[in-house]
């Protein structure tokens, strides 16, 4: 597919960007006064994000999808698919080079904080992401989440992603939206096939993945390749939609043709290749075994964090904080009768208590479901509590997909589209009920949706259209964090004990995270050790740690994102606290941080500072 950037308009070079030669002309009548050149700066700098944005979504149309604005003049962007080669991805780095020079560029004189917030925001993603893809192989998220070594592994690719897409984001309302269905779907092979290319030539320069990561992805791949020799990948879905729709159900036929020829012979090509690899497969789980491994992972957790933390300062943190943590957990643990071991044997035998956990099969997935929408309404209610500036969410709990389940954290969620259509969405791992537990649950729910992740995206979703597209780990799943916090300030686990060590746990594994991500990729742990430090350590289950550490071998430093965002709002809070004194608002606080929106940390303490200032004032 090839890619043509959206260009300066004329009214943005009137309007904005051309109104800086007018600085530079002194002693002229026609100079405009002060506050139409800060207007005309303004204009500028809106006009200058909205190209940025729309420059960036022709290389991830589907991002388009996701936000409701492939619409009108980017209607197009529906029918298209990101361009997976190695030449697709060098053209999206040269976009993001001249997007990053523009912005850099652009006067910043007398604009408002929130224009210069979203500037910062961009230069900073950019500027890391090209880091990224001036490494020799591997994914770059362009203010995302998910930046990955392995093109295609268990959790990572366009097998995995493009089901999910098209089954629960792709419209299906007219005409013009089934053509665009079966567009992508006659696009699909060809995505495919860049990222196979990608996938030999990462194997031609020694970057294998671990033979573990391969045994699952060729499974994930297997039954991917099934249900599309069958029709039931994508054609069950699609056909549902169109009924919806009142649509002909030769679309569906159209789907089905493509789906067990084309697409299932790409998907074919990319198993043969995972099998290859699995044939040259070493069993090392971290980056410190792949070439220029190192540099690697040193960029990733820079990504990450959206900080210079070294893999060795990220470890001692993690393990700081954990201390820390459990010193809060041995009380409550004493109080309900849980007296003898470490915190972690201790947290062990309650997961064993069968009085926390769910039943088994159906049942308990049903007894799952309902627990998260109650405890959903529950959180909605106390918001007035804890924010000035309220939202009303639209969205929806539903289960992973069961190709995603296997080689699948717990449970995600991420904000609805910008449009609204969309719903934000909390997706729960169910492929066995054993993940999760009674007093462990309620913290993932307001985690994923209330006031954590779907919450958060609310905010950003008014923000110009480039701040809903870029997010960064630490503040996304700092703020879900946090999240938890407040649930907790709020009410939530004052009539059970029990869930507030399960709140406390959440923290704690995540500062394991910290440790054992950095352990696998810096200091050379094995899988195992992975596993054990969290089983031993933080009573963690082994079933949901066996997967999760499996997922920190293919998102290096994706892990470490969480506390140390979260650890960072809290300090920042405590700086407020501290500075103001009298003045200082919990409300007041979380507007400041949430409206700001999705940012790197420093660019968030400087919404923090400028709170403080005019709380001060």
């Amino acid at each position: 597919m090839t890619h043509s950037s959206f260009d300066i308009t004329r009214r943005q070079v009137i309007a904005g960007i051309g109104a800086t030669s007018a600085l530079t002309i002194s002693g002229c009548a026609s100079v405009p006064r002060p506050e139409g050149i800060a207007a005309a700066q303004k204009i500028g700098a809106d006009r200058l994000l909205e190209v940025v944005a729309y420059n960036l979504l022709e290389h991830e149309p589907e991002r388009a999808t996701s936000l409701g604005v492939d619409t009108g003049r980017y209607a197009a962007l529906r029918s298209q698919l990101e361009d997976q080669s190695q030449s697709g991805q060098d053209a999206y780095a040269a976009t993001l080079r001249q997007d990053l020079g523009r912005v850099r560029a652009f006067p910043k004189d007398g604009l408002d904080a929130d224009t210069l917030t979203s500037l910062e925001v961009v230069e900073s993603a950019y500027s890391v992401a090209l880091d990224g893809f001036a490494l020799p192989y591997g994914d770059v998220a362009v203010g995302s989440w998910r930046n990955a070594p392995y093109v295609v592994i268990q959790n990572v690719g366009t097998f995995l992603d493009m089901p999910r897409f098209l089954d629960s984001t792709q419209p299906m309302a007219n005409g013009d939206d089934a053509d665009a269905y079966i567009d992508r779907l006659e696009a699909l092979p060809t995505a495919l096939d860049g990222e196979l290319e990608r996938m030999q030539a990462a194997r031609a320069m020694g970057m294998v993945p671990p033979d573990f990561l391969l045994d699952k992805a060729i499974a994930a791949m297997e039954q991917t390749i099934a249900s599309a020799g069958s029709a039931e990948l994508f054609v069950p879905a699609m056909r549902e939609n169109l009924a919806k729709a009142g649509m002909p159900e030769a679309y569906a036929n159209g789907a089905k043709t493509l789906v067990t020829g084309p697409v299932t012979a790409a998907l074919t090509r990319q198993l043969d290749e995972l099998k290859v690899q699995r044939g040259v497969a070493d069993s090392d789980p971290g980056m410190w075994s792949q070439p220029r491994g190192d540099e690697w992972y040193a960029w990733a957790l820079r990504a990450s964090t959206t900080t210079t933390l070294s893999p060795d300062e990220v470890h001692e943190r993690g393990l700081e904080e954990l201390a820390a943590l459990h010193a809060q957990m041995d009380p409550i643990l004493r109080e309900i009768g849980y007296t003898s071991g470490s915190v972690g044997e201790r947290m062990q035998a309650l997961s064993a208590d069968p009085r926390y956990k769910f039943a088994e099969g159906d049942p308990g997935r049903k007894e799952i479901m309902d627990f998260l929408h109650e405890r959903v309404d529950w959180i909605k209610a106390q918001m007035p509590r804890a924010f000035n500036t309220l939202v009303d969410p639209n969205m929806e709990i539903r289960r992973l997909p069961l190709a995603e389940e296997p080689g699948g954290p717990g449970a995600y969620g991420g904000a609805g589209s910008k449009d609204g259509k969309i719903p934000g969405r909390m997706w729960i791992n169910l492929g066995s009920t054993d993940l999760h537990r009674k007093y462990d649950l309620a913290d993932l729910a307001y985690h994923e949706t209330i006031p954590g992740h779907v919450w958060e995206g609310e905010y950003s979703n008014r923000l110009p259209l480039i701040r809903s597209i870029l997010a960064f780990n630490a503040f996304s799943e700092g703020w879900a964090l946090y999240g938890e916090q407040l649930a907790d300030e709020l009410g939530a686990y004052d009539e059970f004990k029990v869930g507030r060590l399960g709140y406390l746990q959440s923290l704690a594994f995540r500062a394991c995270r910290m440790v054992v991500d950095t352990g696998l990729h810096h200091k050379r742990w094995t899988r195992e050790q992975g596993r054990a430090f969290f089983v031993e350590r933080n009573g963690s289950k082994p079933e949901e740690v066996a997967s999760e550490v499996d997922r920190y071998c293919s998102w290096p430093g994706q892990a470490c994102g969480y506390k140390v965002g979260h650890s960072e709002i809290v300090r920042q809070r405590a700086r407020a606290q501290s500075d103001l004194g009298d003045a200082y608002d919990f409300k007041a606080f979380n507007d400041a941080v949430i409206l700001g929106g999705n940012a790197p940390l420093d660019v968030m303490a400087r919404n923090v500072d400028r709170y403080i200032a005019r709380s001060e004032g």
